[in-house]
């Protein structure tokens, strides 16, 4: 196979301007507009609004390619688009090759007529995707998301780039992906597909191979298997069919694992299609040898939902995931990987990928992989209403095909999913009656019959979800807590308040969650001094959730004092994002068996925002994401407390029995020890329960004694502290808090920074901080008793960039929730 690349160098104009800019490829309008100084700053203030005019317009790019004399004399010569994002005719040398319509979908088309030996034009025209979905919903109205441009479910692009309620419209276009020119003689791999049987000390591979052979001349076909200690085994075989299947074994595989349950060995795979002892085409990938299923079976609360993996049934604890950036041509592999290992030091095992966005690329299912993340994979419907015609369907079907074959083999794909909240829509919003039967039955012919029909074909190995939130399908009662998953947001748009969660016992909870602003540090990347109010105009246009801002000072007056400037409120909006995401997580770990996942919503941005986010834009920590460290941990801690009683329980998600010691200790507002214990703990492998029930009403008699008393509680193992918590009997805010006095110690270890934090007295929601860099701490946001040394890792391959001692003893900033009000 010969490649001629034509990524690189392009030239790229608006249709109605004469002035070619330089481009690159792949990338995207905004991102040349942006590099060559044609367009501001899209994320800047409010020049969101004057940007999102400039979709309105078509674009065009265009370069030459050199084709050698003897390239011609291949069999097949064929231009492989793999991203073209959306509305684009492609030209060759003046001649219209190929028109195409759906970002997610590979294309891929013959041009040896069309080319000539020498220098060849390639001249790609791409129509205004905004433009296209407003008339489109001129002639057939179609819902979708209320905070989107209208139309949207017309076209086949991220949703998610015409707006969401926490991404900005601006519908991007452009070669967003890797575009070439293929050259094939004899014969050419099509598919291959590997189902494992896996025993107790043997793998068998079953390889499906599919191939195309236009000349009926001899192929063999050489398999290749590199396990992760370097061992070779090989298969060779002729090709006797357009498809066969050959069978390799491994004895005493090495399991892949997700985080936290063990390693990921990854084995690669290279299938060669030789003829005549030449490599006339080759694949590569690696696989992970497991079984991942999802379990959905009647017991005496419903029906189990939960993912098994090598037989043993996990709690699926993570993130939904978005796109990282409305501009596509931002994104790479070292940004996703940061954002992945940041979900493996929280302790991460599953990300979502949610449905209104796009296909992520390759590289970040291989850090998957690699690091130990399932990944619910959701097809590309979001919150809108589909006609399923005939050329829908026909369009769909090649996204769909394109799509699972290309991801299906990864070791860390977990489920497929048809939508998201779609079967939902139609049995609460009132779908049926404003859109009529036809579209109704639409839904179901796609999503519960021809969907799930195309998954089978494509993918039988993986498990299926008809919709998000689903229960039984059919719209009957897709948000039942006994059945399926749920989507759960009374907390929140229903303002109930967060102990609400407690009320919950679901299977499965893929969506709940509670807004925050970002960081100073972020908000000053988007404003001006004058905007640095939550109700200025700048600041209300970086919150898309219409009464968000609102929610967020309601959320903190139930449970803090009123802050005390601005960079105090954007802290406490975390802070309460950060205990409604505990208080859920840690009440369905105490209920594991009976609910087997938290998903939060969400995990990540596009842009800098007030959002459901617990990593802001830039990839910096909020307050919940250190929460997640805690309440994601392997083996956890948690109180449940009820007036002056208190529950301490011990949920170990680690496949070995827990045995450690449980220590807690009763003190007041000084941190002075009134009562104090501890107690052995053992717990089996995947098990949670209660370990002791305190009760101290002899102690907190008064109100007054209930504002002045809390709370402390560790886990200990091989002599350190794993888990801990604090409970207070009053909300935060009418806790009698005294002045901290913080104090630090910063001294320096190889490859790290330690940082020891002491206090005077009790002091809630210590945050650590850099003034004008970024780092990741061991634990922040923490609680910590006067007198106690709570010592705090700040790793050197975690800063934004090198600093010296001194200069972390300088720029380390300090504060708890005491600082935050007058």
């Amino acid at each position: 196979m010969i490649l001629i690349d034509l990524n690189g160098k392009w030239q790229m104009k608006r249709t109605d301007e004469e002035q070619w800019i330089d481009a690159v490829v792949p990338g995207s309008v905004y991102n040349d507009l942006l590099r060559a100084g044609k367009m501001k700053d899209p994320f800047f203030r409010d020049n969101e609004y004057e940007i999102r005019d400039l979709c309105k317009f078509d674009y065009e790019y265009k370069r030459t390619f050199q084709v050698e004399a003897e390239d011609l004399n291949n069999d097949r010569i064929v231009l492989l688009c793999e991203g073209l994002d959306t509305l684009c005719q492609v030209f060759i040398n003046g001649k219209s090759v190929l028109k195409a319509e759906n970002m997610h979908r590979t294309y891929e088309v013959d041009i040896k007529n069309s080319i000539a030996a020498g220098e060849n034009d390639i001249h790609v025209v791409i129509s205004s995707p905004i433009e296209y979905a407003l008339e489109k919903d001129k002639e057939q109205y179609l819902c979708s998301c209320a905070d989107a441009v209208p139309g949207i479910s017309h076209i086949r692009k991220a949703h998610c780039m015409f707006g969401w309620d926490w991404g900005p419209q601006l519908p991007d276009m452009g070669i967003w992906r890797n575009i070439s020119i293929q050259c094939h003689n004899t014969a050419r791999i099509d598919d291959i597909y590997i189902s494992q049987i896996l025993s107790q000390d043997r793998v068998e591979l079953d390889i499906r191979l599919r191939t195309h052979n236009w000349s009926n001349s001899g192929t063999d076909i050489l398999i290749t298997i590199e396990a992760p200690d370097g061992e070779i085994i090989q298969e060779k075989a002729p090709v006797e069919a357009a498809e066969q299947h050959i069978t390799m074994g491994i004895s005493n595989p090495r399991l892949w694992w997700p985080n936290n349950y063990g390693e990921q060995p990854l084995y690669r795979l290279k299938v060669s299609l030789m003829n005549c002892g030449e490599i006339i085409d080759e694949k590569l990938m690696r696989i992970g040898i497991r079984t991942i299923s999802l379990k959905r079976q009647e017991d005496k609360w419903g029906e189990s939902f939960e993912f098994v993996v090598n037989g043993k049934s996990i709690f699926s604890m993570g993130g939904d995931y978005i796109p990282e950036d409305n501009l596509l041509a931002r994104c790479s592999r070292e940004r996703s990987e940061k954002l992945i290992k940041s979900c493996v030091e929280a302790n991460f095992n599953t990300i979502r990928v949610w449905g209104g966005g796009y296909y992520p690329d390759d590289y970040f299912y291989d850090l998957c992989d690699e690091y130990g993340i399932i990944i619910w994979q959701d097809h590309l419907y979001a919150c809108g209403v589909y006609d399923f015609s005939e050329e829908f369907r026909e369009n769909i079907t090649h996204e769909t095909r394109d799509n699972m074959k290309r991801l299906r083999h990864h070791a860390s794909m977990g489920l497929w999913c048809g939508n998201n909240e779609l079967e939902y829509a139609w049995a609460y919003w009132g779908w049926g009656e404003r859109f009529g039967q036809k579209l109704q039955n639409d839904y179901l012919k796609q999503f519960e019959e021809y969907l799930p029909e195309l998954a089978k074909e494509m993918d039988p190995n993986t498990s299926y979800l008809i919709a998000s939130p689903t229960s039984k399908g059919g719209f009957d009662d897709p948000n039942n807590e006994n059945f399926g998953d749920i989507h759960y947001w009374d907390v929140w748009h229903g303002r109930k308040p967060i102990t609400e969660y407690r009320t919950l016992y679901p299977r499965f909870m893929s969506e709940f969650g509670l807004q925050s602003f970002p960081c100073l540090k972020t908000v000053e990347t988007f404003t001006l001094p004058e905007d640095r109010n939550i109700f200025s105009y700048v600041m209300e246009s970086h919150q898309k959730n219409g009464t968000g801002n609102e929610k967020i000072l309601y959320y903190i007056s139930e449970h803090f004092k009123y802050p005390k400037d601005f960079d105090s409120l954007l802290y406490t909006s975390q802070l309460i994002q950060a205990e409604g995401l505990r208080y859920g997580v840690e009440h369905w770990r105490r209920n594991r068996g009976r609910c087997m996942g938290a998903i939060y919503w969400q995990l990540n941005d596009c842009w800098p925002v007030a959002s459901w986010a617990s990593l802001d834009y830039f990839g910096r920590w909020k307050a919940a994401h250190y929460a997640a460290r805690r309440f994601f941990a392997p083996v956890m801690v948690s109180a449940l407390e009820e007036d002056t009683k208190v529950s301490l329980h011990v949920s170990n998600e680690t496949l070995n029995k827990f045995e450690g010691k449980l220590i807690w200790g009763l003190r007041d507002k000084t941190s002075s020890v009134i009562k104090h214990g501890e107690l052995a703990v053992e717990m089996d492998a995947l098990s949670t329960g209660e370990v002791v029930d305190l009760e101290f009403g002899e102690v907190l008699t008064s109100q007054q004694k209930k504002r002045e008393t809390y709370l402390e509680f560790g886990l200990i193992a091989d002599g350190k502290e794993i888990s801990r918590g604090t409970v207070l009997f009053v909300k935060s805010k009418h806790f009698a808090l005294l002045k901290p006095e913080i104090s630090t110690e910063v001294y320096e270890e190889a490859g790290k920074f330690i940082i020891d934090v002491s206090s005077k007295a009790f002091a809630r929601f210590v945050e650590l901080d850099l003034t004008d860099a970024d780092g990741i701490f061991s634990d922040n946001i923490f609680d910590i008793s006067g007198t106690d040394i709570k010592k705090v890792e700040l790793n050197k391959e975690n800063l934004s960039r090198e600093l010296t001692l001194e200069e972390v003893r300088n720029k380390l900033r300090v504060r708890s929730l005491y600082d935050t009000f007058e």
